[in-house]
């Protein structure tokens, strides 16, 4: 902790420094006292370090090697099934499997070890100087739904590789072990499940159990999938992918914000408080159907209409919750037979519900609930399904993780707010392992998920900064 404070200290002189000192090694300093002395002088800095202790970071020596970090954000890009711009990169495809050849390569290039688990979630280890500490975690996923952009996720891997490099080059040498992880499937594309990689390293018993049996859309296995892809080789017992809590001391997620704000307002850095968590909702009616010519308007009992009146429902519930960060969205509705001259017999309906305050959102699919009952007595359908598919509490960073992402960013001299994230991350189940933060970066007019996704190198480079000076402040801890 002397060292952290010191480092506090002077950080913003260091700053206005132009030019980056070499590090002296202390047998120099032993040797010549005079030169320990004028240095400590000169900074105002102390330069005595105890045996096996950190080098302390010169942020005039932090440099962000701009021009490969754009290539890297290019070359991912073309591990994609559907053209530029938009990417497409499902897990376990083959592109999926080129792609984490390319970022493994990345990591060994930064000198990490890299190691891989039996579902494919990737870490590359820069080992610290008291490797029996927890480390400290850094990443995000690499996975794309069909037709999104190229900064979701990636900027979270690729920018905490970049950030790894950052404080090699400046000479830092981390106290904790610094740790980058490339999480499984944090798209839920092709097997239904969001956060996929996390939530199993979490340790989620009953995820061990349904990816047994779970199948995808052709009806292939996630075991046969992940087999083809080189995971999961003997394996059934998907609890080896499990870890402790306190595995890691802290975990950062480094995300363009997804959302227009921080570009709205002109701001660098978004400093993450809470992270929304979903529920999710799959309700089915049943009416009589028939010929929509025949079957006069007061004889009807009509499921695609029932579906029509819960998704109204559904914004009037979460609109009288009180509060901005209720959300709810109807994302799916299907009725059957699907043919305009047939009144539908049957209707599907998804819902996605989501809110920082869990027993909120929870009182909102309590009256979704009471709404899709009284629309089965006034319609005259049946309610053949009502389920909740997942309902995940939310999460709430820690303190000390935004003290350390806050003061990080005041020392680069980037303006930031704190604000919430109404998109989920891996780090809302990193979060039940380890304290968790997340640092948000402007994303142009908010967009994500479509090919117009973009983040300027320029937004890119301060993110990656924060994220490598923050790194850096947990490590000495």
């Amino acid at each position: 902790m002397e060292v952290l404070n010191h480092f506090h200290s002077v950080s913003v002189i260091l700053l206005l420094l132009f030019t980056s000192f070499s590090a002296i090694s202390s047998h120099q300093y032993e040797q010549d006292p005079s030169i320990t002395t004028t240095m400590e002088q000169f900074s105002g800095y102390s330069i005595h370090e105890p045996p096996h202790s950190s080098k302390p970071i010169f942020l005039s020596s932090f440099s962000i090697d701009a021009h490969a970090l754009h290539n890297q954000f290019d070359e991912l890009a073309a591990f994609s099934d559907s053209p530029i711009p938009s990417v497409t990169r499902v897990l376990f495809t083959h592109k999926d499997v080129l792609a984490r050849r390319y970022v493994k390569n990345l990591m060994g290039i930064a000198g990490l070890s890299v190691r891989e688990d039996a579902i494919g979630n990737i870490f590359g280890r820069w080992d610290g100087l008291e490797t029996k500490l927890a480390a400290i975690a850094t990443g995000s996923h690499i996975d794309a739904i069909p037709y999104s952009g190229k900064y979701d996720g990636v900027v979270g891997v690729l920018g905490a590789i970049e950030a790894i490099n950052v404080l090699k080059r400046s000479g830092f040498k981390p106290r904790r072990s610094l740790e980058v992880i490339l999480f499984t499937s944090e798209e839920p594309t092709r097997f239904g499940i969001g956060c996929l990689g996390s939530r199993l390293l979490s340790g989620s018993e009953n995820l061990a159990k349904v990816l047994k049996t779970a199948t995808d859309s052709q009806n292939i296995s996630f075991l046969e999938a992940a087999r083809s892809a080189g995971y999961a080789k003997d394996e059934d017992d998907l609890s080896s992918v499990f870890l402790k809590k306190g595995t890691y001391s802290a975990f950062v997620e480094l995300h363009i914000e997804q959302g227009p704000i921080l570009e709205d307002e002109g701001l660098s850095i978004g400093i993450v408080t809470a992270i929304a968590a979903p529920a999710s909702l799959k309700v089915e009616f049943e009416g009589n159907g028939g010929h929509a010519g025949a079957v006069l308007m007061p004889n009807r009992n009509d499921a695609g209409l029932a579906a029509a009146e819960l998704a109204l429902a559904v914004e009037k519930h979460v609109l009288e919750s009180g509060s901005i960060d209720t959300v709810g969205t109807v994302g799916i509705l299907e009725l059957h037979p699907g043919a305009i001259n047939s009144i539908p017999s049957k209707s599907r309906i998804e819902i996605d519900t989501r809110d920082i305050d869990e027993e909120r959102r929870n009182h909102v699919i309590d009256k979704i609930h009471q709404s899709a009952i009284r629309i089965t007595k006034t319609r005259g359908v049946k309610l053949s399904e009502f389920s909740i598919i997942n309902q995940d509490p939310p999460a709430l960073s820690s303190e000390a993780v935004v003290k350390a992402v806050e003061a990080a960013t005041r020392e680069l001299n980037l303006t930031s707010k704190l604000m919430i994230s109404r998109a989920y991350h891996d780090s809302l189940f990193m979060a039940r392992l380890s304290p968790t933060g997340m640092i948000f970066i402007p994303c142009y007019k908010g967009y994500s998920h479509k090919p117009e996704e973009f983040a300027s190198i320029e937004d890119v480079a301060n993110g990656v900064k924060v994220l490598a000076l923050t790194l850096a402040k947990l490590s000495l801890q």
